[in-house]
């Protein structure tokens, strides 16, 4: 059987392995990518479509957790997201202020900010004790990851998930506790139409329920396929607005 055809059984239900469990999420970012482009906020389907993107910053947060201890060369994994953060830089300026960027205003885009959480959670793997060096290099890593979308969650989300990887309770205990601190202070400095992050919900709910822990294929495909598809699908957006689309 394909590794890309979800089985279902009667012991195990409806599963996706983690090459599934990616695409699920770029899809959630397309929607909510579409959603910023031609739907109203504040309108049901606004809210609804902008729900179900909250799925895919936390998920890829989570994943890049899990990823870490089994990739074979961190120091290749930082550099792949640290070049496809730079090159989504120009794509992710365009569609969110209609120029091209320049230093210090303008975000990287999220492969920016999973790129800082990597390299927190490869340093906190790799410093041995020295816990207030640690601390404080975290709090540096999430302000530089102020230029980048889902900036300091991601970086928390993916830092709890590896430091409690062992421990599920306590991993979506903490990822609840940081989720809830970021819809909070959403609803406080935007109002009742941020409503929507509570779409973070989604992620506990896939990964407990939905998530078998398996590779899926190997295909060099599916590895580079969000790298490529997310400057790509940001940069066709920022174009279709141009020709009025």
């Amino acid at each position: 059987m394909d590794d890309y055809t979800p089985q279902l059984t009667k012991q195990e239900g409806f599963k996706l392995n983690r090459n599934q469990l990616k695409y699920l999420l770029i899809i959630a970012m397309l929607i909510d990518h579409l959603a910023w482009r031609y739907v109203p906020t504040v309108s049901v389907l606004g809210q609804i479509m902008h729900f179900i993107g909250r799925l895919t910053g936390p998920g890829m947060a989570v994943l890049l957790a899990e990823g870490y201890q089994y990739t074979r060369s961190k120091k290749k994994y930082a550099i792949r997201l640290l070049i496809f953060a730079l090159l989504s830089w120009a794509p992710c300026s365009l569609f969110n202020y209609n120029r091209f960027p320049y230093i210090g205003m303008d975000m990287f885009g999220v492969i920016w900010t999973l790129f800082l959480a990597f390299v927190t959670v490869w340093m906190w793997d790799s410093i041995k004790g020295k816990k207030p060096l640690k601390i404080f290099l975290v709090v540096i890593f999430c302000i530089l990851s102020l230029l980048g979308d889902w900036c300091i969650f991601a970086v928390l989300w993916a830092l709890f998930c590896y430091i409690y990887r062992d421990n599920e309770k306590k991993k979506w205990i903490s990822f609840a506790i940081v989720a809830v601190i970021e819809v909070v202070l959403a609803c406080l400095m935007s109002g009742l139409s941020q409503l929507f992050q509570l779409g973070v919900v989604l992620v506990p709910i896939v990964f407990i329920y939905f998530y078998n822990r398996e590779p899926g294929s190997k295909k060099p495909f599916h590895k580079w396929f969000f790298y490529v598809f997310y400057p790509l699908h940001i940069l066709i957006l920022y174009f279709m607005r141009c020709l009025g689309c």
